[in-house]
């Protein structure tokens, strides 16, 4: 298995990528992933003997151009096909690579994303994903979480089916249940995006649908995949990010369950519904977090996720 990792994408970038290399190794001697590192040699050159030893477990591909936080991505990797980006999305189309990871610009992520590896056949839009502690000390799943801001009834239908198995395959959860997030816990609460949306839930053979959760209920060991449109996704979010920054760091507030509230344990946000594994970083992701970005690019791999998701939805395009 060969994972692509884009070492020049992040703020602390490529010193951290590296480290965060360093760490999954260690941690994992005898894995059979075989690491393609894509970047700049020269700005690798002073980390890079931290991984020395694990010589034939990694190779450096080198990168001539970068692509900034700030640039527009369309333009910017038509004009920087030597990026690292660029890059390792062309050896994810060439199957050089059976996934790719970038905690660069999130724009050209996507960009390359729908252009290059393109959409699964019958996926109306690709979706993100991320989990969300719960008091359990589980996690759920929420989907959309801010590439779909504006989302149609069948949009939502294809992510609950695409969150249950991902729940299932990647997550470990043996029978996921679905929850539609809503004002109310009755059928026919919400707004008509909601409202038109349960009822399609509620058909689907494929899924267990739980209903609607509110968002008391996001916490909560109710449902494991909670699905919305992107805005609302986004908002929860960044707000649940926003509970460790607060009480872990600023108060310094000692509790396992703010622990499960950093990001980095969970790494990057995968891209659901195109052909090939991506896994978008945060920007400001460090060793940790690339660490286990690997780990679950490499779970991804070893599920089979990708083709789960296709031959699901090729019956849905024949039945």
């Amino acid at each position: 298995m060969n994972i692509g990792l884009d070492i020049m994408g992040g703020d602390f970038a490529p010193e951290q990528a590296i480290l965060g290399v360093q760490m999954y190794l260690q941690q994992k001697q005898d894995t059979s992933v075989h690491l393609i590192l894509i970047g700049d040699p020269e700005k690798a050159a002073p980390y890079i003997s931290v991984i020395e030893q694990f010589k034939g477990k990694w190779t450096l591909v080198p990168s001539t151009q970068e692509i900034e936080m700030e640039e527009h991505p369309t333009r910017a990797l038509k004009e920087k096909p030597e990026s690292s980006i660029a890059i390792g999305f062309g050896m994810l189309m060439h199957k050089k690579i059976d996934a790719f990871i970038s905690a660069g610009n999130t724009g050209a992520m996507m960009v390359g994303a729908m252009y290059t590896v393109k959409n699964i056949e019958g996926v109306i839009r690709p979706t993100i994903a991320s989990p969300i502690p719960r008091e359990d000390g589980q996690f759920n799943l929420l989907i959309d979480v801010g590439i779909n801001a504006d989302c149609k009834a069948e949009h939502l239908v294809q992510f609950a089916q695409m969150g249950s198995i991902y729940a299932q395959t990647v997550l470990d959860v043996a029978q996921p249940k679905v929850g539609l997030l809503n004002i109310g816990a009755e059928e026919g609460k919400g707004n008509v995006l909601a409202q038109t949306t349960y009822p399609l839930l509620k058909e689907l053979t494929n899924i267990e649908f739980f209903g609607n959760v509110e968002g008391r209920d996001v916490f909560a060991p109710k449902a494991d995949v909670i699905v919305c449109e992107g805005f609302v996704g986004n908002v929860v979010l960044k707000m649940a990010e926003s509970f460790y920054h607060i009480f872990k760091n600023k108060r310094n507030i000692q509790d396992p369950f703010l622990d499960n509230f950093n990001y980095e344990i969970y790494g990057g946000t995968p891209i659901l519904g195109i052909n090939e594994p991506v896994i978008i970083g945060h920007g400001i992701s460090k060793a940790v977090a690339f660490c286990n970005m690997i780990k679950m690019s490499e779970k991804i791999v070893s599920a089979k996720l990708i083709e789960i998701f296709k031959d699901t939805f090729k019956e849905q395009i024949s039945s």
